[in-house]
């Protein structure tokens, strides 16, 4: 990994307990690099950061990246790579957590460029596909501006993210960090919370429960979906191989309509259901589909096919259900035979509610 002695590398992770930031983090601890994760586990899952604790060289740092004092005391830290991936995410959760995605994108990113600086370390900074709004291009390649509105309903997300972009290309150049950003278009895999508020693990848990699937619209919508293990390999070619203060579309090749999906979901798992067609709580992109070329160049390549993703997706979150169940059980019964009685959590990392 890049120039680096793989006993050197120390890794932050911020927004570590999401779904893409566990699949990350797991890549990198399975390369022998010390990750450092930091997370508010607004929508993180704790359950995430239990699989990363029996790692060694794992640490678990619960923080909200937008705390300035926090994020001074992590400068005391030297870090070759930085990944800002902490920013709540789904489009439901924009009525709910619209100034969280805008103060992560804006105080959060200056914080942990600071922290990038302080460490002369990489920092990659991931944005979305949210950042071209409703386009009227196909597929976009990141040299398209989009079509958003900056304070239409949808603007936390759009537009904290383009703030997040324009902050980090101009410390690229002002301060000389070596950043990259990254446009992820949409993602799924292992590691989805059940309460996850985008449309694969909203489908997946809905048909587990035996309950309709709400669809927005009529359904016709598109977009195109990428299992995160090519994700990540994504983000570590952009930020091994990818150029200072570029700009990186990461997404799936494939147009399908939320129909479609639907569809194709209850093929793969064998699930029974049906939809129910609801009208869209806020403005609907019609469409979004990534021109990958930029990244292909750096040789990376989509690689897990939709069908074989959505079986294992499935397969993991079907699990991550059964264990809530039972973990909910032995609370109630643990309750009532010993009130007041807590088990400590184990593992191998560290674990810590504030840094030193």
């Amino acid at each position: 990994m890049d120039t680096c002695k793989i006993e050197e590398i120390r890794s932050l992770v911020a927004g570590g307990a999401g779904c893409l930031g566990t699949n990350l983090t797991l890549r990198l601890l399975d390369q022998g690099a010390f990750v450092d994760v930091v997370d508010n586990l607004s929508t993180g899952r704790k359950a995430n950061i239990d699989e990363l604790s029996r790692y060694p060289n794992f640490r678990f740092i619960k923080m909200d990246i937008t705390d300035a004092a926090l994020c001074t005391r992590l400068q005391r830290r030297r870090y070759s790579h930085v990944y800002n991936l902490a920013c709540p995410t789904g489009v439901p959760n924009i009525a709910l957590l619209g100034e969280e995605m805008l103060m992560a994108s804006s105080v959060g990113a200056l914080n942990l460029l600071k922290v990038a600086r302080r460490s002369k370390a990489k920092y990659l900074f991931a944005s979305t596909a949210e950042a071209y709004g409703d386009p009227e291009v196909f597929p976009q390649p990141e040299t398209y501006v989009g079509r958003v509105d900056p304070v239409g309903r949808r603007s936390p997300y759009e537009e904290g993210k383009r703030f997040g972009e324009a902050l980090t290309r101009f410390w690229g150049r002002k301060h000389k960090v070596d950043v990259r950003i990254v446009r992820i278009f949409n993602t799924y895999g292992p590691g989805m919370s059940p309460a996850d508020q985008r449309v694969i693990p909203q489908i997946l848990s809905h048909l587990i429960a035996g309950q309709p699937v709400p669809l927005f619209g009529d359904g016709s919508q598109t977009r195109t979906f990428l299992h995160v293990d090519d994700l990540v390999d994504g983000l570590l070619t952009v930020m091994e191989k990818g150029e200072c203060a570029e700009v990186y579309n990461i997404g799936g090749g494939t147009q399908l309509s939320i129909r479609e999906l639907f569809d194709l979901i209850k093929d793969a798992t064998g699930l029974p259901g049906s939809v129910v067609f609801k009208k869209h709580f806020i403005a609907d992109h019609r469409g979004r589909w990534p021109d990958t070329s930029k990244i292909e160049a750096l040789g990376w390549r989509q690689k897990v096919s939709l069908t074989t993703g959505i079986r294992q997706s499935y397969q993991d979150l079907l699990a991550s259900i059964q264990e809530a169940k039972r973990a909910k059980a032995r609370t109630a019964s643990s309750e009532r035979r010993f009130v007041g009685c807590q088990e400590r959590p184990g593992g191998l990392g560290q674990v810590e509610t504030m840094l030193p």
